[in-house]
């Protein structure tokens, strides 16, 4: 009897390990037919938040019937070609998506990462620019945006929050230029639709910078209150948010507070998109894949002239203030008497372009949040950028390879700075600076878009998203 127990047991234990065996087998299989699992199990996404109620919502024919649904601004929409007369279209879905930048490596993987520059494809900036090119220019041809009307409206008491800056180029804009030209740019461009039917996102005005400046709001708690009592009031009065509870919403914020204006709507928060500076891969509103990176930019003068890389007599330049996180104090307390670097705590001693102009490499160091305008700073004057800034979901990681034109360094290997720049080699760097020239255009704006600047980068960061869920009617894009 206890021998049958024992190979009844052995029996059991040897099936056991074949259907294991098998399984680990199949689950190999599929992900070599499939490497976006991978990829997709990094950052997902939470649940989608269910609607609250069993609400019916109208269809495409009768969504924009009412008097608001609707914008009284008509559009002209061109119609964008290549050289043949014809675009050819590839089929995004069968492509595997770049891994996007966590800013999580060691010194000694930054290091060894380097000299590879010449190893991947002569130095090639994009993952894939092939692919890249032609979604791009099926995005020009086809992507449509519709914008609600708060927009256009100058009798509403909060007029200044919805419509557009008068004067976006006032220097006191700084940090958030960016949410501003993104809303000019966006609502003199061809993306715009006054058809909701045909809209593939929807966007939703407000800007939380002038809310931050408008003494009737400003504060941390009124913010995230102003905003939740407007996405309501859309929820209500219009059927396009109904139809996919959000999710094919999104907003724009270049403010810190911006990361809390959706704290008290969860529909806002765990549904639609937000563009953001404020790209905080720990932050619980921020959601990696379905959120978009938005670049920071200041307003800056042509650079007609680049410092060549010979002429670069500084190793590298930092001025920030150090009160504002422990990695900056960090810094300064190790090297800001170095002789060979020039690291300011406040104020710099000298002009602020003329030290990017003469250092070899610029540091981008967290602060109160991961991002600031000091890459686009450094991008500007020719300088190749330093990011010490863990978790930071970077601005086109999926499109550009950051390490073809940046330093990443973790928060931890800031004693070893001086020695991780040191062992890049001259040709290394010129290649890293060559790189830094082709990608300024990605982080520029201007007052007309130009093909491939921070405005097109950002809106085809959002054509990526627009399948999340169809939205008001039933052709599938």
């Amino acid at each position: 009897m206890a021998t049958t127990v024992r190979v009844r047991g052995r029996w059991r234990w040897q099936l056991l390990i074949a259907l294991t065996s098998l399984a680990l087998l199949a689950l190999t299989f599929v992900s070599h037919l499939n490497p976006q699992l991978g990829l997709l199990g990094n950052h997902p996404r939470p649940a989608f938040l269910p609607p609250a109620d069993s609400r019916q919502t109208c269809d495409a024919a009768n969504a924009c019937t009412g008097g608001k649904s609707s914008l009284s601004t008509s559009i002209n929409r061109e119609s964008i070609s290549d050289s043949n007369g014809s675009l050819e279209l590839v089929d995004r879905e069968s492509v595997e998506p770049a891994e996007t930048n966590q800013l999580a490596v060691s010194a000694s993987e930054n290091v060894r990462g380097v000299p590879s520059l010449k190893k991947k494809r002569n130095g090639e900036l994009y993952y894939n620019w092939k692919l890249f090119e032609h979604d791009y220019k099926e995005m020009l041809q086809r992507f449509r945006i519709y914008v609600y009307q708060d927009v256009y409206n100058n009798d509403d008491v909060y007029a200044n929050v919805f419509m557009r800056h008068k004067h976006p180029y006032d220097p006191k804009l700084g940090n958030y230029f960016s949410e501003h030209m993104f809303k000019i740019n966006l609502l003199d461009s061809h993306f715009l639709t006054s058809n909701p039917s045909e809209a593939n996102l929807f966007y939703l005005p407000f800007s939380i910078n002038v809310m931050r400046n408008d003494p009737r709001i400003r504060s941390d708690t009124t913010i995230p209150e102003f905003v939740a009592k407007y996405v309501e009031r859309i929820t209500r009065e219009f059927d396009f948010w109904n139809k996919s509870h959000g999710a094919d919403h999104f907003y724009v914020c270049c403010h810190s507070v911006g990361k809390e204006a959706s704290a008290k709507s969860p529909y806002l928060q765990r549904n639609a998109m937000q563009v953001a500076c404020s790209s905080n891969n720990y932050h619980k509103f921020y959601v990696p894949h379905k959120d978009v990176p938005l670049a920071q930019v200041w307003p800056r003068p042509p650079e007609p002239q680049i410092t060549p890389p010979k002429q670069r007599k500084r190793l590298a330049f930092y001025a920030g203030r150090a009160q504002n996180s422990r990695v900056r104090s960090h810094l300064i307390s190790l090297w800001g008497n170095d002789t060979d670097m020039d690291i300011y705590a406040d104020k710099i001693r000298g002009s602020y372009p003329e030290a990017f102009r003469r250092s070899k490499y610029c540091l981008h160091v967290k602060g109160y949040d991961v991002n600031t305008a000091r890459i686009s700073d450094a991008l500007h004057y020719g300088c190749v950028p330093v990011l010490i800034s863990d978790y930071y979901d970077l601005p086109f990681a999926n499109v550009l390879d950051w390490s073809k034109f940046s330093v990443i360094i973790s928060h931890m290997d800031i004693p070893q700075l001086k020695d991780i720049l040191l062992s890049i080699s001259d040709a290394s760097y010129s290649q890293l600076h060559e790189n830094v020239l082709k990608v300024r255009k990605h982080f520029s704006w201007h007052k007309k878009p130009e093909d491939y600047d921070t405005f097109h980068m950002t809106i085809y960061q959002l054509w990526l998203r627009r399948n999340i869920i169809s939205p008001l009617n039933t052709n599938q894009n």
